[in-house]
């Protein structure tokens, strides 16, 4: 199968991506390549359960895999230790704070990884899409300094988590309790985590067909619940 490859510059339609469906089985999810990172490129993309995500040296690519990994408000696993630290305040969580020190923190190298998938022209999709109230981070402090954050997007009642980082025990586990036990960005049906790891499964992800994951996010964006910017948890 030929992948679509979408159009670039003035003349581009921001909301023309193929269906879901015809996304390929190998590698999972790959769906389009091509267009462009723009703020309405990429508000359209999650709208259809679309993300792009591609390496330094590689075009655009445009994903929509299945299943479909997803943490739920009332399904999130918070172990002891970590309810412990929670209760006893640890760290501080704030909201929008400092969206683009989080989004620098996950781009950051990392031991087990080769490089990074949130190259310049991600960074700055993201951040564009923050200023347009449509990302939104969570950051983690010890005092005054950040030592994990998560960030993402949220539409309606629909939650997108991109990446997050911890740099002290907990610290990226405190980001999405503060999403899924504390309301942090506003009340959400779902936190999408788009693939599945290890990790994820012992936090109490689950996976959701394609097609489940579609017709749950089209129902979540009907109730366009802002997120609490600001605030401190």
């Amino acid at each position: 199968m030929i992948l679509p490859f979408l159009d670039s510059g003035a003349q581009a339609d921001p909301q023309d991506f193929p269906p879901v469906s015809q996304a390929l089985n190998e590698p999972n999810g790959l769906l389009a390549v091509g267009g462009d990172l723009s703020l309405q490129r990429m508000i359209a993309a999650y709208q259809r359960g679309i993300f792009p995500w591609f390496s330094a040296d590689d075009p655009i690519l445009w994903w929509a895999p299945d299943p479909r990994t997803i943490l739920l408000p009332q399904g999130f696993h918070c172990s002891r230790s970590l309810d412990k630290w929670r209760r006893q305040r640890k760290y501080t969580v704030t909201v929008d704070q400092a969206f683009e020190d989080v989004v620098a923190g996950c781009a950051a190298p990392r031991s087990q990884q080769d490089g990074t998938w949130i190259v310049p022209a991600m960074y700055e999709a993201f951040v564009a899409l923050h200023r347009a109230g449509v990302g939104h981070s969570v950051e983690v402090w010890s005092g005054n300094r950040l030592v994990g954050g998560l960030f993402g997007a949220k539409l309606g009642r629909a939650a997108f988590g991109e990446s997050m980082f911890s740099r002290t025990p907990n610290a990226s586990k405190f980001a999405l309790a503060a999403i899924l036990l504390d309301g942090c960005w506003g009340e959400i049906d779902f936190l999408d985590c788009q693939f599945s790891t290890e990790h994820l499964l012992t936090l109490g992800a689950v996976e959701w067909s394609r097609s489940y994951f579609v017709r749950q996010l089209v129902k979540s964006q009907l109730d366009d619940t802002p997120a609490r910017q600001g605030v401190s948890v």
